[in-house]
């Protein structure tokens, strides 16, 4: 045989199906700004949000924070209805940024 040893390899991935966007604008400082805290409810977030909490308000004066709380489980039997309702929570509470924390 010629070609023995020789195979044929398909690419193993699909062809991208989402066309790549630009970032979102940045904010210049997060001073005077609301940030959310959202979370999966897995490894010490709550713990891990008030250490930041506080060294955000140490940093940038008049900072606010929205509490995870506040959005729900970001993973679990909710999940989908969570993460659905999280633009409309969001504009409701006036969020400037979010930091979302998911544990491993």
């Amino acid at each position: 045989m010629a070609d023995a040893g020789q195979y044929k390899a398909l690419w193993p991935r699909s062809p991208r199906q989402a066309k790549v966007k630009p970032l979102a604008k940045r904010l210049d400082t997060l001073e005077g700004k609301t940030i959310a805290w959202v979370w999966d409810y897995v490894f010490r977030g709550d713990e891990v949000f008030a250490q930041l909490e506080e060294s955000f308000k140490a940093r940038y004066p008049g900072v606010k924070f929205a509490h995870w709380s506040e959005f729900g489980n970001t993973h679990g039997s909710e999940e989908r209805e969570v993460v659905a309702a999280l633009p409309q929570k969001l504009k409701a509470l006036g969020v400037d940024a979010v930091v979302s924390g998911m544990g491993c």
